[in-house]
């Protein structure tokens, strides 16, 4: 109870000029349900260890299945949910599917991650 008292006001108060300018700065909805969206795909560890391999370079899903330890298939579908969220981007030559990070944003958010993990 005593760490529950710590996280709020002692009296109850408002600031009708603070709350109004965070109000008027709020998302809108839409984009706030695709960011949780997007960051509950990144919430996966398979997936952080695909973009992990794919942020140093183009592999295909051979390659990427046997660098995991894991199935095709299972890492075909970790994949599909990646680029459904525009996370990766793939394209065939022949009968290989090659896999890359669809832009560097991607690396920015794996990069600003590790350094909020791993500051002290």
């Amino acid at each position: 109870m005593k760490d529950l008292l710590c996280d709020m006001c002692v009296e109850h108060c408002e600031h009708p000029e603070t709350v109004c300018r965070a109000k008027a700065e709020l998302l809108p909805e839409n984009t706030v349900q695709q960011l949780a969206e997007t960051f509950k795909i990144l919430g996966d560890a398979t997936r952080i260890k695909i973009l992990c391999v794919l942020a140093r370079r183009e592999m295909c899903v051979c390659d990427i299945a046997e660098t995991l330890s894991m199935g095709q298939s299972a890492i075909s579908h970790q994949l599909r949910v990646l680029r459904g969220a525009r996370l990766v981007k793939f394209r065939r030559d022949g009968k290989e599917a090659w896999y890359s990070l669809d832009d560097d944003h991607v690396v920015d958010l794996m990069r600003q991650g590790l350094e909020h993990i791993t500051h002290t």
